[in-house]
């Protein structure tokens, strides 16, 4: 599992470990029942203090993307393929789209006109 963050984000650390997990799952590159690395050894990968990682995972253990079980270490939850769900569904839009004559930055004006 390759995560980075970037220093340039102006979100709190955790919050980025979170969000790079987070794709991770979403991405399929850990999938559900898999074992993550160790908190110590993300957190030397990633340059940033282990109780920042354990901040970040713990976020992702109360959203019900990952368990924590002693002895076992933290593996990405069962439920966390349904989030991989979304990635698929965008791709399916993209092809749609794309198939429609809409170009990928046109999606992403009618997504920003949602908000």
């Amino acid at each position: 599992m390759l995560l980075t963050l970037n220093t340039a984000d102006s979100r709190p650390l955790h919050e980025q470990v979170a969000g790079a997990v987070r794709r991770a799952i979403a991405e399929g590159e850990c999938r559900p029942g898999e074992r993550l690395p160790s908190a110590r050894e993300l957190a030397q990968a990633l340059d940033v203090n282990t109780n920042t990682v354990l901040r970040g995972l713990r976020a992702l253990r109360d959203e019900g993307l990952l368990e924590f079980r002693r002895g076992r270490g933290v593996t990405v939850a069962a439920g966390a393929a349904e989030q991989s769900a979304v990635l698929d569904r965008v791709r399916e839009l993209v092809r749609d789209a794309a198939r429609l004559g809409y170009s990928r930055s046109d999606l992403i004006e009618m997504i920003r006109g949602l908000s």
